[in-house]
């Protein structure tokens, strides 16, 4: 690692103290930008105004008696979210953020599997809610965001808010006294896989602010800064480093609208820092150079960015001026892309630095609260997942002759364990180390490098290893190929395992490309193999893709834009 300095960055030992400190500190600076109502604007909300909604929303869920038990939260990415989040985990007992988009039969799984007693629920899961209501018993509270009443046997937040900020001001204190135990459970987390499959991850409050506070000591967070907030935000990428980072910082939220409005809504917001998964970044870089080229503008592009390089290299910057569409196109503010949850294609790193707009990765699991490496803004490398975070040890297990091995990792950030599964927790942390499932190496510089998930080798009959991700992301290059997997399959020749690919091509860009002559599911499948066969190219022989077939249909996807690998 470099030596260059760290961040200053304020001690908290939980996130109340989170909560009460950026409250103190920001006061009626904007924490949080929202559209009400279907109003097309965004309105500010101060940390005053978020401090005495949570702590109001907090009194009224310990006036129902709820002290010390699990409240679920079911919902889109909203203010009403955040809010109870923090009313829940900050006094009340132990928050357990679900998935809104798992099928039913999940949702109400991890109810139960959480021993939740109150639910707060938006909308899209009213009607599911309420059969749940009809059916079962288990459920003390039913909580509707988007109820100004009480009625079908279920609260309203609204009301619940104004009776807590009623009872707050008649002295009642119990929510804002309650003592909060850092190194006990708070959060319970369920992992990507289905409910019955997933592992409920137990994090504690100390957990939350030591990875809070690491890593703000490794990049710079402004309290200026407008954070966007797109992704799932039951997700512990966007909770804890979207949502709570940005609020520990004094930075603003703004609430996205969805996937489809990003550009609109980073507009709209002024987004300085946008946190995002590959697939929406690979997508943006993609779409500049399909626009560029579709104007004529993509050689010109290319001599910009010469230019623009040769110009660092005397110390200037001039990208912004050089690229302004570009970066008008992300709203004209944008500063840092923050990648997680998987692995970004290098060169889309590389191809935004040259148009200007700084790319930053970083690496972690839910069990990790959950960062364990991040790439820092002055220190960083585009092929790495980053450097340890400050506070935790990493090292690399059981390495190969490559010096790659399973990557492990301790430090005050790791969970307490999966809630009831002893088991399960045994066989991942052993004498004090967390045992990730990923595969990497740890280069000279102290970077720390993925190289896939140990469940997804392929091993040949001789013992080499070969790792789809490295393979996948040669053929995601091609403009032709908009998603794949590469798993290893039986040769019936040899009985060896060599590896085949299944290819999701990109049919929009071939329609667009060849609109004059529109090809038959032959050229295409011709057009594919092509891709392939310039892959294999740059592979060593037993890496090569022996066969591959075409799907029409997109892969299963997490909410967090992961393939779901084994529903493929």
């Amino acid at each position: 690692m470099k030596n260059i300095p760290l961040y200053d960055v304020r001690e908290i030992s939980d996130l109340r103290d989170l909560l009460v400190s950026s409250t103190k500190i920001y006061g009626d600076k904007t924490a949080f930008l929202v559209k009400k109502g279907g109003s097309e604007d965004y309105s500010p909300i101060s940390f005053n105004q978020f401090y005495d909604d949570v702590t109001s929303f907090g009194t009224a869920l310990m006036d129902l008696g709820l002290k010390g038990k699990r409240v679920a939260v079911i919902g889109e990415n909203r203010y009403e979210w955040l809010v109870a989040y923090m009313a829940a985990v900050n006094g009340v007992g132990v928050v357990v953020p679900i998935d809104r988009m798992l099928p039913e039969n999940e949702i109400e799984s991890a109810l139960k599997r959480s021993k939740a007693s109150a639910v707060v629920f938006s909308n899209y899961n009213r009607e599911f809610i309420l059969s749940i209501l009809q059916r079962e018993k288990f459920l003390e509270y039913a909580i509707g965001m988007d109820y100004d009443s009480d009625k079908e046997d279920i609260l309203s937040y609204h009301a619940l808010v104004k009776k807590g900020r009623e009872s707050l001001k008649a002295g009642n204190r119990d929510f804002m006294d309650a003592e909060i135990d850092k190194n006990a459970l708070g959060i319970l987390l369920f992992t990507s896989a289905t409910t019955d499959k997933a592992k409920a991850v137990m994090l504690s409050h100390s957990n939350i602010a030591q990875n809070l506070m690491a890593m703000s000591k490794m990049i710079n967070i402004k309290s200026t800064d407008i954070f966007l907030s797109v992704l799932p935000i039951h997700h512990t990428y966007e909770c804890t480093c979207g949502f709570m980072c940005a609020f520990y910082r004094g930075a603003a939220i703004a609430i996205c609208e969805g996937l489809r409005h990003i550009a609109k809504n980073m507009k709209e917001s002024k987004t300085s820092v946008l946190l995002a998964v590959p697939l929406i970044l690979e997508t943006m870089y993609k779409k500049i150079w399909e626009q560029a080229s579709k104007s004529g503008l993509d050689k010109k592009l290319k001599t910009g960015i010469k230019i623009s390089s040769l110009a660092k290299k005397f110390g200037l910057d001039i990208s912004k001026k050089l690229f302004a569409k570009v970066h008008d196109s992300f709203g004209g503010n944008v500063r840092l892309l923050i990648s997680g949850a998987a692995g970004i294609d290098p060169d889309v790193s590389k191809g935004f630095r040259d148009l200007g707009l700084t790319v930053l990765q970083g690496y972690g699991l839910t069990e990790c609260s959950p960062i364990l490496a991040l790439n820092r803004d002055v220190d960083f490398k585009d092929d790495a997942a980053g450097l340890p975070l400050l506070g935790v040890d990493i090292k690399i297990a059981d390495a190969n002759e490559e010096g790659i091995g399973e990557i492990i990792a301790r430090g005050p950030n790791i969970m307490l364990g999966y809630y009831d599964d002893e088991e399960a927790t045994s066989h991942v942390i052993i004498d004090g180390w967390f045992h990730t499932g990923d595969l990497g190496f740890i280069d000279s510089d102290g970077f720390v490098h993925i190289t896939g998930r140990k469940k997804n080798v392929i091993v040949t009959k001789n013992g080499k290893n070969i790792y789809p991700e490295e393979i996948e992301t040669l053929l995601c290059k091609s403009p032709y190929i908009k998603e794949c997997i590469v798993s290893g399959k039986d040769d019936e020749g040899d009985g060896d395992i060599v590896v085949f690919a299944t290819i999701v091509p990109d049919y929009e860009t071939i329609e667009l490309e060849f609109a004059l002559n529109p090809l038959t599911e032959e050229q295409i499948h011709d057009l594919v193999h092509k891709a392939v066969k310039e892959v294999n190219k740059r592979l060593v022989t037993y890496k090569y893709i022996r066969d591959f077939d075409i799907r029409k249909d997109e892969f299963e996807k997490t909410t967090t834009r992961k393939i779901k690998r084994y529903k493929a």
